[in-house]
């Protein structure tokens, strides 16, 4: 089967079925929507997935992050083919579909919110989510200014390019949305020079206060942060700086909104990242998901309690396509199962496994400068020099070009530096190594 393959790859790629199908893609879709790999799909299973042409690859990516519980997993399938021979779409503003309702309260027992009783929303991309959380928060406190921070990614809409710290994601795409305030994220590894990492946490957190007292904390609705930075290069919030975020919320009547969007759905770990943070006093106000919620269908939501949503005006969330039946349906069966095969667990065993060898290379490559990550959430930040840290983006693209003619598909984060994982949670053991021994072995040949 498919889901158990190693990768295989015998003709360089992309091979002439798949060079065909992109040039047809060349021809018929806009150059902005980019593409590195020279891979073109035919069918999917687990963390594998096989081309037009019959290679076979181990997909470290999974959609970036939509495919925690694997290609086309049997169970999410049938929910999804049951709900569609019933109804595909059925529009909450007009005619009430159980599907929502059912898949609301589900998230309402799960989401590690603040509040004994917590509203869901959903949507339909983690930039609506984002997007729609910023809009609750600024219903809720009448306050129009939100903190977001270097490194962010929330997305492309015009608010959150414009929360999105990486400028190239809105060239030319002015003027941006107003009432985006940025502080410092941190980013422990490349802290000022001489900061140990208390002193870096201290120093960030001084930072935030800093930045919030310059428009005014009373003119600030919500504070918004990954708790593990997604494009920023893998970067985990310390917990100890949550905390001080927390306080800082709680003093000023500001909101703590958490972008899930990548971290949820067991890939830290926990069903959701902000599990760590609430066990630590310091649980969000607000929380977004999206990508691995339903397996691959389009869903994101917003979860909060039920005093901060029912106070949103009426009309002003919602729409169409938001909490699709289809989509609910899938999503409460990837609920079920990361639930009853405890996922969260895949993750830690997964990273444990990795990690081992991550730190290996970091004590025996000059050019592996740090590793980092939550659960299965990981990082690995290459360098030209361990001592300037001076960012090799040179070297990552070559190990990504190379990785994919041996059937291994990498992506790059943060300043173009860093490989990031996002296999599939179903990897095998067996999948795991083979990947890992391509890893290494295009490191090498990168040099």
């Amino acid at each position: 089967m498919l889901r158990d393959a190693l990768p295989k790859v015998t003709m360089p790629l992309p091979g002439p079925k798949a060079a065909a199908v992109l040039q047809r893609r060349a021809e018929c879709m806009p150059n902005g929507i980019k593409s590195i790999y020279p891979c073109v799909i035919a069918r999917g299973e687990g963390a594998m997935f096989e081309d037009v042409d019959g290679n076979i690859f181990l997909d470290w990516v999974g959609g970036v992050g939509v495919l925690n519980i694997g290609y086309s997993q049997p169970e999410v399938i049938k929910a999804a083919k049951e709900q569609m021979d019933k109804y595909f779409h059925a529009m909450m503003n007009i005619t009430t579909h159980e599907r929502y309702i059912e898949f609301a309260e589900k998230m309402n027992e799960v989401v590690p919110v603040r509040g004994d009783k917590k509203k869901t929303m959903f949507v339909n991309s983690g930039a609506e989510a984002d997007e729609n959380a910023v809009k609750i928060a600024r219903n809720y406190t009448k306050r129009p200014n939100i903190i977001v921070f270097s490194g962010a990614f929330h997305g492309r809409t015009v608010l959150t390019m414009t929360m999105t710290a990486n400028r190239n994601y809105c060239i030319d795409m002015e003027p941006l949305a107003d009432g985006v305030i940025r502080a410092e994220f941190p980013t422990l590894y490349r802290a000022p020079e001489g900061m140990d990492e208390a002193a870096a946490i201290k120093y960030y957190i001084e930072n935030l206060e800093k930045t919030i007292a310059s428009v005014g904390a009373d003119t600030v609705a919500g504070i918004v942060f990954e708790p593990v930075q997604g494009e920023g290069g893998f970067i985990p919030a310390p917990i100890e700086w949550v905390k001080a975020v927390r306080a800082i919320c709680d003093k000023n009547g500001i909101l703590m909104i958490t972008d899930e969007v990548q971290t949820g759905w067991s890939r830290s770990g926990r069903l959701f990242a902000s599990e760590y943070f609430k066990e630590a006093g310091a649980a969000p106000d607000i929380m977004t998901t999206a990508k691995s919620i339903a397996g691959g269908m389009p869903l994101s939501a917003v979860t909060a309690s039920m005093e901060i949503m029912d106070k949103v005006t009426p009309g002003t969330i919602g729409g169409t396509f938001c909490g699709n039946p289809v989509s609910c349906a899938a999503g409460m069966k990837v609920l079920e199962i990361m639930t009853k095969e405890d996922y969260p667990a895949k993750a830690r065993k997964i990273a444990d496994f990795c990690m081992k060898r991550f730190h290996e290379w970091e004590a025996k490559y000059d050019v592996v400068g740090n590793v980092r990550g939550t659960g299965s959430m990981m990082g690995v930040e290459f360098v030209t020099d361990k001592v300037t840290k001076e960012p090799n983006a040179k070297l990552v693209s070559d190990i990504v070009a190379k990785a994919v003619q041996k059937g291994l598909v990498l992506e790059a984060a943060g300043a173009g530096n860093v490989i990031r994982f996002l296999c599939p949670l179903c990897v095998t053991d067996a999948q795991l190594t083979a990947g890992l021994d391509i890893f290494e072995e295009v490191l090498k040949e990168s040099m």
